[in-house]
């Protein structure tokens, strides 16, 4: 049966999209307020890391049976990104942009974690793989996202600590 893996991917590929077009939004606005994007030369790599993810999903996983355990922690973090993006509102992209004077967002999910939405998106890139029976699949872009988050991660925190958000 197909179409499990199919609903699941179109879903997966949908938010992506959507996703892109709020993050463009948003950066448009925040940059007419006076924000500045920092470190650009790694979200082409980003991009490149995420499409590809998606990608061979399509290439791999239609057609296969969806683990209803991995399914339902995928859906989790789906709740944790919305959690995310309720509370940064317009401050929500995909690149590193600051807004001079604007502080630090301690709310939500920024309560317990500096960088929850990368907490969740290290899990999906895990479990939505492991949702279709792909382990190494997973594991090797597991590894590929390390890669990414650790460059985006001490990019941001510079950025945040130059603007004198973190202390």
């Amino acid at each position: 049966m197909m179409w499990p893996s199919i609903a699941l991917l179109t879903f997966v590929t949908l938010q992506r999209l959507g996703e892109l077009v709020l993050a463009q939004r948003n950066t448009t606005a925040l940059l007419a307020r006076g924000a500045r994007e920092v470190a650009p030369e790694h979200y082409p790599l980003m991009v490149a890391l995420h499409a590809g993810w998606i990608i061979g999903l399509w290439l791999l996983a239609p057609g296969r049976p969806v683990e209803f355990l991995w399914f339902l922690i995928f859906m989790g973090l789906q709740a944790l990104r919305l959690w995310v993006l309720a509370t940064l509102k317009g401050r929500w992209t995909t690149r590193i942009i600051v807004l001079p004077g604007a502080p630090l967002v301690r709310s939500g999910p920024y309560r317990f974690l500096r960088h929850p939405n990368y907490l969740v998106v290290i899990g999906e890139i895990a479990a939505l793989p492991l949702a279709f029976g792909l382990p190494l699949y997973a594991v090797v872009f597991s590894l590929l996202n390390a890669f990414v988050l650790h460059i985006r991660m001490k990019a941001e925190n510079a950025a945040l600590k130059s603007a004198m958000i973190l202390k």
